[in-house]
């Protein structure tokens, strides 16, 4: 059954670190895989989880930046992976089913934000392809190696999805490209995705979940001239970070948290935020944050879900209900 968005009371906060989170909870012989994991929250949080005792497999398209900054963290791996192409989705996932690794934890955290219009693939747009195809495809592919009774997936969204919901009359732009509104497109297209991979995998005990990190200032905002991040607020004139914005540890504290989690044990489908599920927005103060409703729509999920297979030629959930009966 999906949870509903209220609060659990869980004790943590938006203070709290993934770190924090994690105490007194063992990870030693899971394994992880996070997208992203090599800079930004990516990082921290895959530095969190092998400090718990996970191995965690490292997706990347920068297979060399990737190795550097994992140098350190003896139970990460780093593998050579595009999410923004297909094939070298589908390269990596064979390969990794042919190890009959079985996979505990999946953090999709990977992306771009607000960057110049890109098309990748057939003509998708970035974003969409990038921050949500991809992901998709990837883990349609590993969906065998899910652990049965026990895996988690967290799909990494944002409050950027306030913006904008699914687009599906030009969901790639086609009429007029705004950086921030596909971005926002995407984070909803995040949100949507956990909510109707829960629906599928909850019969064979494959729970996901969606989380807003928080702000956060990390490479994510590269595409985003300084000046333009004074005039939203984020820093000042300094470069200093806003009130209210999060360090990367505090900041990859939620994603960690949902994948973890003993409160959330038999619960799923819910979007997250400051380690805790996230109670339905009330204004459309993106800092205050909440969930709006078009991202947690079991309909919309539905057809996202649908529109999503039939451009990646991937379902690998469609036979679940089959198995848990």
């Amino acid at each position: 059954m999906t949870t509903q968005q209220y609060r659990t009371g869980s004790g943590f906060g938006p203070g709290s670190t993934a770190e924090e989170v994690l105490a007194g909870i063992d990870l030693s012989g899971r394994t992880a895989l996070v997208t992203g994991g090599y800079s930004g929250l990516g990082l921290e949080t895959v530095r969190a989880l092998a400090g718990a005792g996970a191995r965690v497999v490292v997706p990347a398209r920068r297979l060399a930046t990737a190795e550097a900054a994992l140098r350190d963290t003896p139970l990460a791996e780093a593998h050579q992976v595009d999410l923004a192409d297909l094939e070298s989705v589908r390269a990596f996932t064979d390969a990794f089913m042919d190890t009959g690794r079985t996979l505990d934890l999946v953090i999709a955290g990977a992306g771009i934000m607000a960057c110049p219009e890109t098309s990748v693939g057939p003509g998708w747009e970035a974003h969409f392809a990038i921050n949500h195809l991809g992901h998709f495809a990837l883990v349609n592919r590993l969906r065998p190696a899910l652990a049965p009774g026990g895996a988690r997936v967290v799909a990494v969204s944002s409050s950027g999805h306030f913006l904008s919901g699914i687009r599906w009359e030009d969901i790639h732009f086609r009429t007029g490209y705004d950086g921030w509104l596909a971005y926002a497109q995407s984070k909803t297209a995040n949100a949507l995705f956990a909510t109707h991979l829960d629906a599928l995998g909850a019969p064979v005990g494959v729970r996901a979940f969606a989380v807003h990190p928080g702000s956060i200032l990390t490479p994510l905002q590269r595409h985003v001239p300084r000046a333009e991040q004074i005039a939203l607020g984020w820093v000042d004139a300094d470069g200093r970070p806003a009130a209210g914005f999060k360090t990367p540890a505090q900041g990859a504290a939620t994603a960690v948290w949902a994948a973890t989690s003993p409160l959330l044990d038999g619960r799923g489908g819910a979007y997250c935020q400051d380690c805790d599920i996230a109670e339905p927005a009330t204004t459309d103060d993106m800092l205050v944050g909440g969930v709006k409703p078009w991202a947690v729509d079991p309909v919309q999920a539905a057809r996202l879900w649908g529109l999503s297979a039939e451009l990646t030629g991937v379902d690998l959930f469609s036979d679940l209900s089959v198995q848990a009966g």
